[in-house]
């Protein structure tokens, strides 16, 4: 994981000196780096671990932090990992072209290697990831929208870089295309019960977990989990207070919105799909080979699933 901060950082120098500080400003914001983790424990759960590793890490690292800089922008975000964004610092604009400049970046290094499929794989994942973003920008503010949408949106947009690590990780080690499934079926699992956890924490958690303001996603009009059960258990009178605050957002409307939430149960049954996930994450575990590398993939899920039976346990 040094190695792979180490490399990721070193990437500046293939940026034009006149934009070199932007890039250095993005690459180098230390966040969980679950998924070049991911990449690192699924080819240790295969074989051993390469230089191509590291490589692959930092391509889809640098894919993830190409997206969160134009979210950033789209969300009108000040604040990102305790400090401001590109956005704040240097406006819209800079921070559209730098977060071009950053997903070109990883595609090139994703071209260097000697066989198609890594940019192949890269390439598609990061269409799949901006059409999510995409879907989501479109479903903003609709309260109608349904479930299976949702987590659709939640699959391209989180699980789909979760599977890419797992899968290519396993690509390098060499492994069978059966064992490769696998590890893609259990980094779309983790990855969609992480974006769930991420998105009930909005409500659910205190500030200091979230690191963001409480409400947030709702006050940019998201529909998240949480949300949709207490639409879909809740009678006539409740719904349309929900539709109101949700359309006329304030912080002050936070209160009502947890209070429905208890009443018609919405932190139980978002920490039972949480779970659901995380059992199936675990489950695609199972034919793989005993080791570290299985061990640790392993290990993240249980840790999840500590996270995720705290969400709410104030209420």
């Amino acid at each position: 994981m040094q190695g792979v901060a180490r490399q990721l950082a070193a990437q500046t120098k293939g940026f034009e000196p006149q934009i070199a500080a932007f890039a250095r400003y993005a690459l180098t914001a230390q966040g969980k780096q679950l998924r070049p983790m991911l990449v690192c424990l699924s080819g240790e759960a295969i074989g051993t671990i390469r230089e191509a590793h590291r490589t692959v890490a930092v391509i889809i690292e640098m894919i993830h932090l190409a997206t969160l800089v134009h979210d950033d922008v789209i969300d009108e975000a000040q604040l990102r990992r305790g400090r401001l964004t590109l956005a704040a610092n240097w406006g819209n604009e800079v921070s559209v072209l730098l977060g071009d400049c950053l997903f070109a970046h990883a595609l090139k290094l994703a071209a260097s290697f000697p066989t198609p499929e890594v940019c192949r794989a890269a390439a598609g994942a990061a269409n799949t990831v901006c059409a999510g973003e995409i879907l989501q920008s479109r479903s903003r503010g609709d309260f109608n929208v349904s479930r299976a949408h949702y987590f659709k949106m939640l699959a391209m947009k989180t699980g789909e870089l979760f599977a890419l690590s797992c899968d290519l990780g396993a690509f390098v080690s060499e492994a069978s295309e059966a064992r490769r499934n696998l590890l893609r079926k259990y980094g779309m699992a983790l990855g969609t019960a992480y974006q769930v956890y991420d998105d009930c924490l909005d409500v659910l958690g205190s500030e200091a977990t979230a690191g963001k303001t409480l409400g947030a996603d709702l006050a940019k009009g998201k529909m998240t989990l949480p949300i949709l059960i207490v639409r879909d258990r809740a009678g006539v009178q409740d719904q349309d207070r929900l539709r109101h605050w949700l359309a006329h957002w304030e912080p002050a409307c936070l209160a009502g919105v947890v209070e429905l939430m208890v009443k018609y149960e919405a932190f139980a049954e978002s920490r039972s799909v949480i779970q659901q996930y995380l059992v199936a994450a675990r489950e695609a575990l199972r034919p793989l080979p005993p080791g570290e590398g299985r061990s640790g993939l392993a290990g993240l899920t249980e840790f999840l699933a500590e996270q995720t039976e705290a969400l709410g346990v104030v209420y």
